[in-house]
């Protein structure tokens, strides 16, 4: 049954309505409330009462003609399990994203809507990171959700993913907050993963049901993946990308910001570089994470037998061979091409190549572009 925050079903179908409308933004809803008191006396003004409040002749426009097909088509697909809409100012509203002064006026969920009141961190970064990147967001999202905080992140291509796949395998609860409807789910391969959130949290969004994935809404959706949170953690992010919008916006809102730096040599270090400039947190574990939250987590069920990801990964060197050790050793932690490992080793690129192609099927290494290596455990 859809939780309406007590509004009854005349006044959350006018809610539907306006937030249907072309130009009904976040601010031009709350004007609209603010001024006539509330959805159905939005809609029921009349032009001259519109004009009186100064709403300008577009919205006028869209207001004189609601799409009731569609306001019914939403009224059937909140009547679902498990799918639930929130206006802002019900109770149970997440407090950390009505602080906001553009909180979205209606929020769409499938799954457990609690679940967004709970303290949470975000989790974003590249939709193409590398192996190690993409480690590291499975970790520190393994390790967050350890201590009882729920992962949010935008169940893009990725960061996303890997955070949201780090929660649950660690038996914790992650929220993808989505670009469109959530009748349907982008990308679509994320299907199966969608689910397992519906299932272990939640799909929220601010579009209604039919909302196509338009590239002007994923900004947007990014202030609700930090609104959500106490704070943001960037772990690969090129200098011009939407995870750094999102650090941006956390920012604005008064939240905390955290970045994981890496190899001068990596390009999607360089965002997160950038925000270490600007004052984000450098963080390498778990733990920095934590202590920079606020008092909120006094609540949450801390597991300290956990160490967090900075201790995961590891491989012993029992488990190495001497040749694959000396590799390792001769790597380091920054990409670096055959020829200079030829030339550290004095092996030749064959044997090299060899014992490379070996070690990335035991997930020790990765394959860079422009032919480099990088050390993945």
């Amino acid at each position: 049954m859809s939780r309406s925050g007590g509004t009854d079903q005349a006044e959350q179908a006018a809610a539907l309505a306006l937030v249907r409308m072309p130009g009904v933004g976040p601010a031009t809803f709350d004007r609209l409330i603010t001024h006539f008191g509330s959805c159905q006396a939005v809609l029921s003004a009349g032009e001259p009462a519109w004009i009186r409040a100064g709403v300008p002749a577009p919205i006028r426009a869209v207001l004189r003609a609601p799409n009731w097909p569609l306001v019914e088509a939403d009224l059937r697909w909140l009547e679902h399990p498990g799918h639930h809409l929130l206006p802002l100012g019900a109770p149970h509203y997440p407090s950390q994203l009505a602080s906001l002064p553009d909180a979205p006026p209606l929020l769409f969920i499938r799954g457990d809507p609690d679940v967004l009141s709970h303290p949470a961190v975000a989790i974003v970064g590249s939709r193409n990171p590398t192996g190690n990147g993409r480690r590291l967001a499975t970790e520190f999202a393994d390790g967050l959700a350890r201590y009882g905080l729920v992962i949010i992140s935008g169940l893009a291509l990725g960061i996303d993913a890997a955070a949201h796949r780090g929660a649950l395998r660690a038996g914790g609860l992650s929220v993808g907050v989505c670009g469109t409807g959530l009748d349907m789910v982008y990308p679509r391969t994320h299907a199966a993963l969608a689910e397992q959130l519906v299932e272990e949290g939640a799909l929220v969004s601010e579009w209604p049901p039919g909302t196509p994935a338009l590239p002007a809404h994923f900004p947007r959706r990014n202030r609700i993946i930090s609104g959500l949170a106490l704070g943001t953690l960037v772990v690969e992010a090129a200098p011009r990308s939407g995870s750094l919008i999102t650090a941006r916006l956390a920012a604005e809102q008064g939240r905390d910001v955290f970045a994981i730096p890496g190899s001068i040599d990596n390009p999607l270090a360089r965002g997160c570089h950038a925000l270490i400039r600007q004052g984000a947190k450098l963080v390498d574990s778990v733990s920095d994470i934590l202590e920079e939250l606020p008092a909120q987590l006094s609540d949450v069920v801390h597991d300290p037998s956990f160490e967090g990801p900075a201790h995961q990964g590891e491989v012993a060197d029992t488990r190495l061979s001497p040749e694959t050790q000396s590799l390792l050793e001769a790597m380091g932690y920054d990409p670096i091409s055959l020829d200079e490992l030829v030339e550290r080793l004095g092996l030749t690129a064959q044997t090299l190549s060899s014992i490379l192609l070996s070690m990335e099927l035991q997930g020790l290494v990765e394959t860079l572009p422009g032919g480099r290596f990088g050390r993945l455990r």
